[in-house]
């Protein structure tokens, strides 16, 4: 059946059944493929990217656990530190103490050294003195006895004539 602008139908429903069946392979053969790999490509990166996310997530609360430990450590010996500095504070005022109680020793014993040598000095410069008031009274009775020998006598042969 011809029609008049030489249309035939049966060629036309030819080429549509030939066009579907075309539209069906292709659809078959690349875009069912095509959208598959596609699907399976964009599951493949969406796995990734939540794997990645995940990892980052992981990272970030690693990150926050060691920034977390190490301002602990920080803290930690910033006390011992402190502690540390009090430790020495303390040895060196026992050792300053220490010092001072020797030296206020050594003070004194040399103090007591001193007073010793002192006494000492004085004993022997009594003794001296003593011994050169002996020697002048000596002298001045040696050079004065004769003299006052003879007046007891005299006073003493005038108190028994007088008798």
């Amino acid at each position: 059946m011809k029609l008049p602008l030489n249309i035939d139908f049966q060629q036309v429903f030819l080429h549509m059944f030939n066009f579907v069946i075309l539209i069906g392979g292709l659809y078959i053969l690349l875009y069912k493929p095509v959208k598959d790999f596609m699907d399976k490509r964009l599951e493949y990166y969406k796995n990734l990217d939540k794997e990645n996310s995940d990892k980052l997530a992981e990272a970030n609360l690693l990150k926050q656990q060691y920034t977390e430990k190490l301002k602990l450590a920080d803290e930690e010996i910033a006390e011992k530190k402190t502690q540390a500095a009090r430790e020495s504070s303390i040895r060196s005022k026992e050792e300053l103490d220490k010092t001072r109680k020797e030296a206020q020793k050594i003070v004194n014993e040399a103090q007591d050294q001193a007073n010793r040598e002192r006494e000492k000095i004085l004993a022997q410069a009594r003794n001296e003195i003593a011994d050169m008031a002996a020697q002048v009274t000596q002298k001045i009775l040696m050079e004065s006895a004769p003299a006052a020998f003879d007046e007891f006598l005299d006073s003493a042969e005038g108190s028994v004539k007088n008798e």
